[in-house]
């Protein structure tokens, strides 16, 4: 059990990292560790295995990324970074490469929705560090593509998605191809207890370090509720809309969803764009990279983008539709209020949902204040047709 020890001094120059490393970090301009850096890079270059709980945007990329590209390169063996999604594998990609821009660092990107070809070639290329997810990574083991032999330190970044039942079938293969002798490294803002018992099969001895509570939101998130009729969330979207003038993420349950409250807001005439898991991977990818340049103002997604979207600066998160999983309500606010930044967190609830609301609360360990609904618009009644008899007669009927 991890025992917190007070640091000398908040900078990375006191976490043992190499002058390459810290040469790197002075380039990009980061000096001073967040939390679950200062605590996890000392005890990850100690060779332990670690599971790291923190809230959503404190850096828990680089806590991991910087003691792995250490460890490997000591080591002379190879990183493997296992992710849930494609967009948070391109996220981490990216950071491996900043890092290791002046290192020689090779990366290889092995996820769905791409070019086999090219990831074989970049396979081929002796990657220091490869990072996937893990449907392309099986995909690549079952045609002997990809060998694992050489991996030292092994990475699941939203450890409890990675081991939910959805996945855990595809981690468990891709385990049965790693050494046994290996660093594992955990993290996540979540981490149920049976996801943390699952956990310790693949692990020796881990050091937990828990930088907040699980399920905890940061305090500089503002969480309020809505209480609301279905036929007005287009309504009272449309209002927060008008009221706050910075980058707002939407979420919505469906990706069929997803595309209606898309489609609903363009007709308001804001700039908008979706992103789900019916996109190919080259729209996702302009969907993303256009809501972070600016040219959207609004993005709308499914929970395809709770846990890989790394954007500074959105200022609100609406969830039009509450998560059916609670962590992932977590997850979702997460996406505003990064890096100790202050953001808005605000949930449309129907009368229905408040046990999924008392559930949520139960997480977070607070109560979400219930905000009284603005003036909105009517909702005009819908009109449908039902025949009277088997002649197409008809009678108007409202509902």
């Amino acid at each position: 059990m991890f025992q917190p020890t007070p640091p000398r001094d908040n900078f990375f120059s006191d976490l043992g990292l190499s002058p390459k490393l810290l040469t790197a970090l002075n380039r990009l301009r980061l000096i001073n560790p967040t939390p679950i850096q200062r605590q996890a890079i000392p005890r990850a270059l100690a060779g332990k295995d670690i599971i790291g709980v923190a809230q959503t945007g404190t850096g828990k990329t680089l806590a991991f990324a910087l003691p792995l590209i250490q460890q490997i390169a000591a080591a002379k063996k190879q990183g493997l970074v296992i992710l849930p999604t494609r967009e948070l594998a391109m996220q981490v990609d990216e950071v491996f490469k900043k890092l290791g821009a002046s290192l020689n660092l090779r990366t290889a990107l092995i996820i769905g929705g791409s070019s086999v070809g090219r990831q074989v070639m970049a396979i081929n290329r002796r990657p220091h560090v490869l990072i996937g997810t893990p449907g392309r990574i099986n995909d690549l083991l079952n045609t002997h593509a990809l060998n694992l032999k050489k991996v030292g330190v092994l990475v699941l970044d939203e450890a409890d998605r990675m081991l939910d039942m959805g996945f855990a079938p595809q981690i468990k293969r891709i385990m049965q191809h790693v050494p046994p002798k290996r660093q594992t490294l955990l993290f996540s803002a979540t981490m149920p207890a049976p996801i943390v018992k699952m956990a310790s099969v693949y692990m020796t001895n881990p050091v937990r370090i828990a930088i907040a509570q699980t399920g905890t939101v940061a305090d500089h998130v503002d969480q309020e509720l809505f209480l609301v009729q279905r036929e007005q969330k287009n309504n009272l979207l449309d209002k927060l809309l008008k009221d706050y003038t910075g980058t707002v993420l939407v979420f919505a349950r469906t990706k069929y969803g997803a595309k209606k409250i898309c489609r609903a807001v363009r007709g308001r005439g804001h700039t908008v764009t979706e992103i789900h898991s019916n996109l190919s991977l080259s729209q996702r990818r302009r969907s993303l990279d256009g809501f972070k340049s600016g040219k959207f103002r609004v993005l709308v997604a499914t929970d395809i983008a709770s846990r890989g979207i790394d954007v500074t600066n959105i200022e609100l998160v609406i969830n039009y539709d509450l998560p059916d999983n609670p962590d992932d309500y977590v997850h979702r606010v997460g996406r505003t209020g990064r890096a100790g930044q202050g953001g808005r967190a605000i949930s449309f609830m129907t009368s229905e949902q408040r046990g999924k609301v008392r559930l949520i609360e139960r997480l977070v360990r607070q109560s979400l204040r219930i905000s009284p609904l603005p003036q909105l618009p009517a909702v005009m009644p819908q009109i449908a047709y039902q025949p009277r008899s088997r002649n197409h007669q008809a009678v108007r009927v409202h509902r």
